[in-house]
């Protein structure tokens, strides 16, 4: 018994301590910008390294005054409506999810932009319930720590746009070849339309899809009432 009282109070230790560096790290990225994420430290780590000397990836740190409304607006609209409401979770959104599960329907994702960014920033992109487990409280310190003006930052600087492309930054000159300050709506919505795949949707040579998806979140971003939307946030 004393055996297995002394590995959960080292087990409780441990987590103890992840959890209190875990809750430092996040709120000290408050006001540091990430140089990298766990998504990007892993694709340099398993992608094959170019032939012709080209980067591993592409990434570029754009600060939040220099994305233009029109991407941020895009980005919400696609992904996450509700998120100047929400304090990490979409319950609306999980509910929906379970109840077209339960009639028969695949289960379909519900994530939030902090969710996602919790996960691409710390994660990995398996859908496995240890990675879910750890999600939920570091959705819930991000949430916390950071007003939403600093998690949509963050997010759209280490979002994957495309293969190799990582941030708007980025995406911008690889898809567009020019810099994001000068992206209109109609670019701000491929972008966002590729976020369900951006492996198998492309920026720079949209589908049927991608291009229905684009209309769509363009009606979107009218009827959430346009750039101010952002005052919410």
């Amino acid at each position: 018994m004393r055996l297995a009282q002394r590995v959960l109070w080292i087990l409780t230790a441990v987590f103890a301590t992840l959890l209190l560096l875990a809750m430092l790290v996040i709120l000290l990225l408050r006001w540091v910008d990430p140089p990298t994420s766990a998504f990007m430290i892993r694709h340099w780590i398993t992608a094959d390294h170019p032939a012709n000397d080209k980067p591993r990836l592409y990434h570029e740190w754009i600060s939040a005054d220099l994305i233009p409304s029109k991407v941020k607006l895009a980005v919400i609209a696609a992904e996450d409506q509700r998120f100047p409401e929400h304090a990490g979770f979409d319950l609306i959104e999980l509910n929906k999810a379970l109840a077209s599960w339960r009639n028969g329907g695949s289960l379909r994702g519900a994530s939030t932009l902090s969710q996602q960014t919790a996960k691409n920033l710390f994660l990995w992109p398996n859908s496995d319930w240890l990675r879910k487990a750890l999600e939920v409280p570091l959705t819930l310190m991000i949430e916390a720590l950071w007003p939403k003006a600093r998690i949509l930052e963050v997010y759209l600087n280490i979002a994957q746009f495309g293969p190799d492309t990582y941030g708007v930054g980025a995406a911008s000159w690889r898809f567009f070849d020019r810099p994001v300050t000068t992206l209109g709506a109609k670019e701000a919505v491929l972008l966002a339309a590729v976020l369900p795949n951006p492996l198998i949707y492309r920026v720079d040579s949209p589908s049927p899809q991608v291009r229905r998806k684009a209309a769509w979140i363009e009606r979107q971003m009218r009827n959430l009432g346009g750039p101010t939307y952002l005052d919410r946030l």
